[in-house]
């Protein structure tokens, strides 16, 4: 099959971008459906005039439903968006690209998306329907699986799918809250998980700030050590990657700890822990909620993040937060291999 591939690249280029652009236009609709023309076109940066015919033909193929609600994936176009998907990887260069990031951050495995998820809110929906994908794979019953807040979190949660393999799961926050929006707080992202995956939750009603008088004092209450207990005992941690100034000022940190983050190069930010570029921890924020440690006895830590914005952060949190896994985008996987001689 590789050795066909490579052919058509050289004989028939043009084929092969048809075939991208076809597969884009399904891989699109399928995370949008019920879905306009218009917002297809604008998602995919495609005028109206060229989608319509790519439309047209995909229908005629059964691929796709037109409805009085929107364009849908027919269940035939479901199966070959996946069938297809290692196809495209391999046609693309991107299972390469999962194996030497996978190589230069120390991981496990790498799952890249295509796409920038800086540019477009799909391409971070389509890296939570990654791990969607991945946490019902690796699934095991009675199981905890704990989850951090944020964006792409959200758009995780936004992307499960009821499961009889996560009927027993336990969703659980890895944070206390930063009393911000509440819909990317990690006890929302729990819940809604559970909720859409047909599991169960369990909520850590705390903030991830506290004094040290104050985190010593809740620490105390019998409800808070239970569900510490139960937090801690998660077999499975899905987190975020924040840039490190962005998360200290959301955190509202004093002048003096944003001057102390700029001066020792912070660029990285997961579980209150903050990263240098060499990996180096210059700043840890003690709170309520996992740390370093309690990931090593995870089975399994899920790292997401994407988007070129956040290469650096990607590159100097995973080789130091775990060798577990990784699900980004295309554009932050070759940013951070760009300065890498393959």
């Amino acid at each position: 099959m590789k050795t066909i591939l490579e052919l058509q690249k050289k004989l028939l280029p043009d084929l092969l971008d048809v075939l991208k652009q076809r597969y884009e236009v399904l891989r699109h609709l399928y995370l949008m459906q019920p879905v306009g023309r218009r917002s297809l076109a604008s998602a995919l940066g495609m005028t109206e005039r060229i989608l319509r015919s790519e439309v047209e033909f995909l229908r005629e193929q059964g691929l796709i439903r037109i409805e009085t609600v929107g364009m849908k994936l027919s269940d035939v176009g479901v199966d070959l968006v996946a069938e297809m998907e290692p196809l495209i990887k391999d046609l693309f260069g991107l299972t390469d690209l999962e194996n030497h990031l996978a190589t230069h951050l120390r991981l496990k495995r790498v799952i890249v998306v295509p796409g920038d998820s800086d540019r477009s809110d799909w391409v971070k929906k389509e890296m939570g329907r990654a791990v969607a994908r991945l946490l019902k794979a690796i699934s095991r019953s009675n199981q905890v699986v704990a989850v951090a807040g944020g964006t792409t979190l959200a758009a995780v949660a936004e992307m499960m799918t009821a499961s009889s393999s996560l009927k027993t799961t336990t969703f659980v926050p890895a944070r206390g809250g930063l009393g911000e929006v509440v819909e990317l707080e990690a006890n929302t992202i729990a819940s809604l998980m559970a909720t859409k995956a047909g599991g169960n939750y369990r909520l850590l009603h705390v903030p991830d700030q506290l004094s040290d008088a104050a985190r010593e004092t809740l620490m105390k209450e019998p409800r808070i050590q239970e569900m510490m207990e139960l937090v801690r005992s998660a077999c499975i941690v899905v987190h975020g990657i924040g840039d490190a100034k962005a998360m200290a000022e959301r955190r509202k940190s004093s002048p003096e700890l944003l001057a102390h983050l700029e001066q020792e190069g912070a660029v990285g930010e997961a579980f209150g822990y903050y990263f240098a570029r060499d990996g180096r921890i210059v700043h840890y924020g003690r709170s309520i909620g996992l740390t370093l440690e309690d990931l090593a006895r995870a089975h399994n830590v899920i790292a997401v993040a994407g988007g070129s914005g956040k290469a650096e952060s990607i590159a100097a949190v995973c080789p130091v937060v775990g060798g577990g896994t990784l699900i980004t985008d295309e554009s932050a996987a070759r940013a951070i291999l760009s300065d890498v001689n393959l």
